[in-house]
């Protein structure tokens, strides 16, 4: 059965003219939702098979990168939907197969830094701040919940699944449930018994 069949007329319009459009300015990628807002894309790296929602931003705020350089790679098969919005500064990667939910906020950097018992001047309005950057690192195969937050210097384990409105500030194991603002992780994944185990 064709993915269009779930669509009313104008919905398989509009995916049809999305379908053109990708395959013109983003050939290898499986299916671009239009609009899209796409900053200093000699930086970035999409793999194939990657789609997308509507009204998604991809960025790189770093813009003096030469363009051998990507900040911002995202790997084979990646589904994101509606209104993500990816900042790399440095480094964002992406494995394959990661599914993320709408409204996504990820982010390698801050305006200043934040560290215990880093110097930071009060008096420098935050937008005038230097630049800080700690990389993130999503792995094979994680699911995002809606409206969930990923900030920078952490790595999400390969298979991993963060739950909706969660904020991950710290690393995530594979193959774990993390929930909550910061996220914790609440489940494991048992190979044995082919079960999700809850974490005390």
């Amino acid at each position: 059965m064709s993915i269009l069949t779930k669509y009313s007329f104008y919905n398989k319009i509009y995916i049809v003219v999305c379908t053109i459009l990708t395959r013109i300015f983003y050939p290898g990628v499986r299916l671009i939702r239009f609009p899209i807002d796409i900053r200093s894309f000699k930086n970035i790296a999409l793999g194939k098979g990657f789609t997308c929602g509507h009204k998604c931003r991809l960025e790189v705020c770093n813009y003096n990168l030469p363009k051998s350089i990507k900040a911002l790679v995202i790997g084979s098969g990646v589904e994101i939907n509606d209104f993500v919005h990816i900042s790399a500064y440095k480094k964002v990667e992406i494995g394959d197969n990661v599914l993320m939910a709408s409204k996504i906020y990820i982010s390698d950097l801050n305006h200043g830094n934040f560290s215990d018992n880093e110097i930071y001047d009060i008096t420098v309005p935050y937008g005038e701040q230097p630049i800080s950057s700690k990389p993130i690192v999503i792995e094979d195969n994680v699911w995002i919940g809606e409206s969930a937050c990923i900030l920078g210097g952490v790595t999400i384990g390969k298979g991993a699944i963060i739950g909706a409105m969660s904020v991950v500030t710290k690393d995530i194991p594979p193959y774990t449930i993390a929930v909550g603002i910061p996220a914790k992780v609440v489940k494991q994944y048992d190979f044995d018994s082919k079960t999700w185990k809850k974490i005390n």
